[in-house]
């Protein structure tokens, strides 16, 4: 990450990683040809009846919404390649994945909740756990370089398995609301981020979700192969109990927030 907001490269790997899980299906989700190409999250329409909702992050909610979208639809390597599967992605964020095999699951997850806070200026809640609850803090009032060597570290000594600790549950799972994660701690391990969520008049509500992936790559916006019509947009009901993603598969007890 050389750049503020979206452009801050991971520098240093993380001690838990992602790895593969079988998909359920693979079933693709097409963008619907009659309309422009998005160009930004917020341009991915929701289901018809479905508004957007913010929750109570709504700061963070807005920003992630205003995340821009390449216009190359690829999912790419940190090394340029081609990811071999170019069927789980929806959308793909215009957010560099850098040039070493270290932005994977849970640093993708990090790093757009502290460009978020650090674009705001809230240094002082910029702040993730090691395996054993330390906490690094992020120095006060950085510049980007400063705030890049804070980042390093962080990405050295966290993972899924740390942030899985240092996340709050979410009990009820239709309470889902934009910058929750989806996370499971460990080797295997993995997190999802709910970039947005739409709800309508009777409480019903979809969300979508986004990954990086193991080997590092760029973070993207995922199908939901159960629910074509939908394009990424998952149902809360659609599932009693396992959320199927195209390349893993969550239960909704591991559902948690900032």
């Amino acid at each position: 990450m050389k750049h503020k907001l979206f452009f801050l490269s991971i520098i240093l790997p993380v001690l838990s990683s992602c790895q593969e899980a079988a998909s359920t299906g693979r079933q693709a989700a097409t963008r619907q040809s009659s309309k422009p190409v998005p160009t930004r999250v917020s341009e991915i329409d929701p289901p018809a009846g479905f508004k957007i909702f913010n929750g109570k992050d709504s700061g963070f909610a807005r920003w992630l919404r205003n995340i821009p979208l390449k216009k190359d639809n690829t999912v790419y390597l940190y090394n340029g390649q081609r990811k071999a599967n170019q069927d789980a992605q929806y959308a793909v964020l215009d957010i560099p994945v850098g040039r070493k095999d270290l932005q994977q699951c849970a640093d993708a997850v990090m790093r757009l909740r502290a460009s978020w806070l650090y674009s705001e200026g809230r240094y002082n809640e910029i702040k993730f756990a090691d395996n054993i609850g330390r906490m690094y803090l992020c120095p006060p009032s950085p510049d980007s370089t400063t705030f890049e060597r804070y980042l390093e570290t962080v990405y050295s000594y966290c993972g899924t398995l740390s942030l899985a600790q240092q996340l709050r549950s979410v009990k009820w799972f239709d309470e889902i609301q934009p910058g929750d994660v989806l996370i499971r701690g460990g080797s295997p391990g993995h997190a999802v981020i709910v970039m947005d969520v739409a709800i309508n008049n009777m409480g019903q509500k979809y969300y979508m979700l986004a990954q990086s992936y193991m080997p590092a790559q760029n973070i993207h916006i995922l199908k939901n192969y159960a629910d074509p019509d939908h394009g990424p947009w998952y149902g809360v009901t659609d599932a009693k109990n396992l959320i199927s993603t195209p390349e893993w598969r969550f239960y909704k007890n591991e559902l948690k927030r900032w």
